[in-house]
């Protein structure tokens, strides 16, 4: 790396930094390997302030490790609705079971062993182990890597993996003992709040600017450099509102794949005109009362886009294969992928 690479020096001045104001987060006040271990799973690809609530309704729901591993799939996944990335959760409930059966419930104050559990990599293991147990090792995130890139005005794309290596192994030998979990809290909250990831860095508000090569070369703007993104698969569809009486139709989705095994408004290939939709769905037995179209959508997943049209849709009798719920049970029970919340709008006073 440029600059000679992560110095040591950062290490104080970082940490009086985080210790003068960091942001005051319900899992930071009570680090357990639990709530530092969810909060750090549901941080992954969503928005601190977006986690909040969720993270405070899920402690309240599942306290514990054994909680989740003995918790029914309908009600860890309501508690996860609209985070996204539905995998996540799936891994943890997975992950719970074998703690239990492995490790007593308790999550082990071990890197090698943390790392072993489904849906935890290098980040998250780095995170628990140096927050709740106190292990010297890094937890190198986005914004770790961001931060790295810019004090050493490094040039090498931050999505290579040989980078992130370098920059775990470079904070590994200058993380401090007594307070690892800090620093890795410090450096995270640093590229989440001043060497932010859109716009200019705040460097009048940065600890470490005697120490940023970008800051004293005058290229802070030009790093982190990253690799192109390839573009996004995009798939269209056609969404379904479908009423019988008081009652909201559901179809749970195939277990692999995309959002697999959730439940969702019934949908159809391709973008289809109000016609052909009548005319499929009437050969499928379905008796149309009323059909309706609805607002456009879009909703923008990791490598795929979907672009939805919908319809409102009454029926006289329910047709074999769908769930009828309540629009109270959808709100209650029913976990709903947050790509389908834009067709409930007619009905949001019920649901």
């Amino acid at each position: 790396m440029p600059s000679g690479g992560i110095s040591a020096s950062l290490t104080a001045p970082l940490l009086s930094w985080y210790d003068a104001g960091h942001r005051d987060l319900p899992w930071r006040a009570e680090p357990t390997p639990y709530r530092v271990w969810v909060s750090e799973i549901m941080l992954q690809q969503t928005r601190v302030e977006a986690v909040r609530g969720y993270f405070s309704r899920w402690m309240k729901a599942l306290p514990t490790v054994h909680a989740l591993a003995e918790a029914p799939e309908d009600v860890y996944l309501k508690l996860w609705e609209g985070l996204g990335y539905y995998s996540r959760v799936r891994n943890l409930h997975r992950a719970a079971v074998e703690l239990c059966e492995r490790f007593g419930g308790e999550l082990p104050a071990d890197y090698d062993a943390l790392l072993k559990l489904p849906g935890i990599g290098e980040y998250t293991a780095g995170a628990v182990a140096s927050i709740a147990f106190g292990l010297p090792v890094p937890a190198v995130d986005g914004n770790v890597l961001r931060v790295a890139a810019r004090v050493t005005d490094d040039r090498t794309p931050i999505t290579d993996p040989k980078y992130k290596k370098a920059v775990r192994g470079q904070l590994a030998a200058v993380m401090p003992g007594d307070r690892p979990g800090d620093l890795n809290q410090a450096l995270m909250e640093l590229g989440a709040t001043v060497c932010v990831p859109n716009g200019a860095p705040k460097c009048s508000e940065c600890p470490l600017t005697h120490l940023c090569a970008s800051f004293h070369h005058g290229t802070t703007g030009l790093v982190p450099v990253r690799s192109p993104k390839k573009a996004r698969r995009i798939e269209r569809r056609t969404v379904l509102l479908v009423r019988c009486g008081s009652l909201v139709a559901l179809n749970k989705r195939p277990a692999d794949g995309l959002l697999g095994g959730l439940w969702e408004l019934p949908s159809l290939e391709g973008h289809l005109p109000p016609g052909k939709t009548r005319q499929l769905l009437e050969s499928r037995g379905w008796q149309i009362q009323k059909l309706l179209s609805l607002r456009p959508a879009k909703h923008i997943f990791t490598h795929v886009e979907w672009h939805m049209n919908g319809y409102y849709i009454e029926l006289g009798d329910a047709p074999e294969g769908l769930t009828l719920v309540t629009p109270s049970a959808l709100r209650v029970d029913y976990a709903l992928p947050s790509a389908f919340r834009a067709f409930l709008t007619i009905i949001e006073d019920e649901v």
